[in-house]
């Protein structure tokens, strides 16, 4: 009896020391092998280098590796289907992007339900867009540009990385909300928008800061404004889109997702070491040397946001009349 007894007492002290764990730790059983983070996106691009740096991050708060894993092409759609289609066991994310509920309002079929196929996990990063003209163009403001838009429809245009791109949403809101027709002209991604827009090809370019802002300090781009409802912290002097157009607010984002199935402890448990990763030193900072910020969320918060922005999507889809894909 007096065994058993003390048998009790040591498993009651082991089981209040092992609650007091680290959450990683605390679950056993995961991960007990190397994790996999995948992308659609170019190495080097804004959803490689975040993921690299949230792996880094996250893998010394689960004791494993997260190696990130690139699958690139059809503006991300395959690297989102392969994770969709994976065992839910937390071995096999997906860093989505915004672009995940643009082709969900954009494409009349997807080889995935953009949201009950997965387990949203966590928002990872969110980001403005700016909109630039070349620094010769003759619109000295937002104010003047799309003055002139209006008054010649079709004829101002602006750029994107592709058709069905956050980029491509960007100009279409910018032109519906300021009651103006402009003109898309995507290109396949890389350089090539930036340069059609220094070169006189095309009147706007609207991208992140990432990609605009080594040509706005070298001059050959002229910011007029940036897309978040207030000024953007690495261009306070920027005025915002809604100073022109009140009520207009576009971020895009990067999340964390896992597959429809992967069981609830776990997704907790890598929102938690998300936003951990979020909070470590550097990490902020290396994030606003890309124009964006932490932005943790939970699960929840994680999908009602996706299933927002497909709505949004959607409606300014139906709005520009883009027919589609």
């Amino acid at each position: 009896m007096t065994t058993a007894i003390a048998t009790r007492r040591e498993l009651l002290a082991l089981a209040a020391a092992f609650a007091l764990l680290p959450p990683a730790r605390a679950q056993g059983s995961y991960p007990t092998r190397p994790l996999q983070l995948t992308h659609g996106f170019g190495a080097g691009g804004n959803a490689d280098i975040v993921s690299r740096l949230l792996a880094q991050k996250m893998q010394d708060g689960l004791g494993q590796p997260m190696v990130v894993e690139i699958k690139s092409g059809a503006g991300g759609l395959i690297a989102t289907d392969f994770v969709a289609k994976a065992r839910p066991d937390g071995y096999n994310l997906a860093m989505l992007t915004g672009a995940h509920t643009v082709s969900a309002a954009l494409r009349r079929k997807l080889p995935y339900d953009p949201v009950n196929d997965f387990a949203f996990v966590s928002t990872v990063t969110s980001f403005p867009f700016v909109i630039a003209v070349r620094a010769e163009h003759k619109a000295r403001d937002l104010a003047e540009l799309l003055a002139s838009a209006r008054q010649a429809p079709g004829q101002v245009s602006f750029t994107s990385v592709g058709v069905g791109s956050t980029q491509h949403m960007v100009g279409e809101l910018l032109g519906v909300s300021a009651g103006a027709k402009l003109l898309h002209v995507p290109y396949r991604g890389g350089g090539a928008p930036v340069q059609a827009v220094i070169g006189g090809d095309v009147d706007i370019l609207a991208d992140t800061l990432t990609v605009a802002t080594p040509h706005i300090q070298s001059g050959r781009l002229r910011a007029l404004a940036v897309t978040s409802a207030q000024a953007w912290p690495s261009m306070p002097e920027l005025p915002t889109v809604a100073s022109v157009l009140p009520g207009f607010e576009i971020r895009s984002w990067l999340g964390l997702a896992a597959p429809r199935g992967t069981p609830g402890p776990v997704v907790d448990l890598l929102a938690a070491q998300v936003r951990s990763a979020l909070e470590a030193p550097g990490v902020g900072a290396a994030l606003a040397a890309l124009g964006s910020e932490p932005a943790p969320s939970s699960p929840a918060r994680m999908k009602a946001m996706v299933e927002q922005e497909i709505r949004r999507w959607s409606e300014v889809v139906a709005k520009a009349g883009i027919p589609p894909q």
